[in-house]
């Protein structure tokens, strides 16, 4: 007899994405469980985590604040997230640094190409990461063919004022993802996942212009709206299950955060994301990820992480227990 609720709960990703992990561990930041210090990596799978994310920079800068994130390290980190268990989704940026709504910078090397070798890059960098973890023998479950893009990426060919275009590079990067990975699962991931037009213009546009992909990817942020995420919940879980219908795709929450100093809320809005997810209809809701769970504050600046003053996880990931 089949476990129908294993299957479901082996099947649905728990997820965190590390990408300052390496540069948090070079500068020397120490992470503590209730028995003192131990691997980030081991305290995130003791709290449910089962599959990791991780970002991945054309040619990133050594600089201490906004570097990293190359593929070396990407492959170092996913072969040592593979010996612990867990799943790997690769987040790939297009750009030297960060990309995301704000700003698609292209890499510098490729500043002055032309819109085809553009597409021939794309192609060339992806079959170039997934060919090095390949070789590593480490099989990404999914990747992302860019890093939030609802005006597109690699500005400004890759606009979505040029959808043609964007399509084209995007469908570039999804063969070179099938070229090395055929059962790989390659994910366009917008933000603002209560934001229903956002999605159906991008991918009607996309869908129109002879789109690939397998799943629909969304973040997930009420702090950055200014908003409580009761009051945007039900946009997200309508949104998600029209996506799945309208597009015939899987869709999966790629990032999602709340505020570290308000644990409560954001363990309540974790736990109700996650439930939400799990609901949609025929399993088409793949998971959740935490966007730098262990990216505290004292460390980053950033505030919506989920470890605390003393090193330790705070209870918003308990939530992944469940």
């Amino acid at each position: 007899m089949v476990n129908k609720k294993h299957n479901e709960e082996t099947s649905f990703a728990k997820g965190a994405d590390v990408g300052w992990l390496q540069q948090m561990e070079a500068t020397g930041y120490k992470f503590y469980n209730d028995n003192g210090e131990e691997d980030c990596l081991k305290i995130l799978k003791d709290h449910g985590i089962n599959s990791i994310r991780l970002r991945t920079w054309v040619n990133p800068s050594d600089d201490p604040a906004s570097g990293h994130c190359s593929t070396d390290e990407i492959v170092e980190m996913s072969v040592r997230a593979k010996r612990m268990g867990f799943r790997l989704m690769i987040d790939i940026h297009y750009s030297d640094s960060w990309a995301d709504p704000e700003k698609q910078k292209k890499p510098e090397a490729w500043e002055k190409h032309s819109f085809d070798q553009l597409v021939l890059d794309v192609y060339d960098y992806t079959l170039e990461v997934m060919n090095a973890l390949k070789v590593k023998d480490v099989n990404p479950e999914w990747v992302q063919v860019g890093n939030e893009i609802p005006s597109g990426m690699l500005w400004p060919e890759g606009s979505t004022d040029n959808f043609g275009q964007l399509s084209k590079l995007l469908n570039s990067g999804y063969e070179a993802v099938k070229a090395v990975f055929k059962e790989a699962k390659v994910i366009i991931h917008l933000d603002q996942g209560d934001n229903r037009e956002r999605f159906i213009s991008f991918f009607d546009n996309h869908k129109a212009n002879g789109g690939k992909y397998d799943a629909i990817g969304v973040s997930y942020y009420p702090y950055w709206v200014e908003k409580d995420y009761t009051e945007t919940i039900d946009n997200l879980s309508n949104n998600l299950i029209e996506f799945a219908t309208r597009y015939g795709k899987e869709v999966i929450v790629c990032e999602i955060g709340g505020e570290d100093t308000n644990v409560r809320n954001n363990y309540d809005m974790l736990k109700e994301v996650i439930m939400r997810v799990k609901a949609i209809p025929e399993g088409k809701g793949l998971g959740v990820f935490y966007w730098e769970p262990q990216g505290a504050y004292s460390w980053s600046k950033y505030k919506l992480s989920a470890w605390g003053k003393d090193g330790r996880p705070t209870a918003v990931l308990d939530a992944f227990l469940l």
